[in-house]
């Protein structure tokens, strides 16, 4: 997996402080999904016209996060 997803994944974990096992470690999906969406458009927003056609921007995406096609 790549270095900054991994970063992102661990931002996402949390001890509960509710339920029925309070302290008890939680992923949040919503948080991660949120913080890939983010950096997404993070990406979109700092390149150029070119890079940022839908195929530019795909393409920063896939380097940004180390994934081949």
């Amino acid at each position: 997996m790549n270095k900054r997803i991994q970063e992102l994944e661990r931002q996402c974990w949390t001890n509960r402080e509710d339920g029925l096992f309070p302290g008890q470690a939680h992923f949040d999906a919503d948080k991660f999904a949120l913080l890939i969406v983010k950096e997404c458009v993070d990406i979109c927003e700092s390149g150029t016209s070119t890079q940022t056609t839908s195929s530019g921007a795909a393409q920063m995406i896939r380097q940004h996060f180390g994934i081949e096609e």
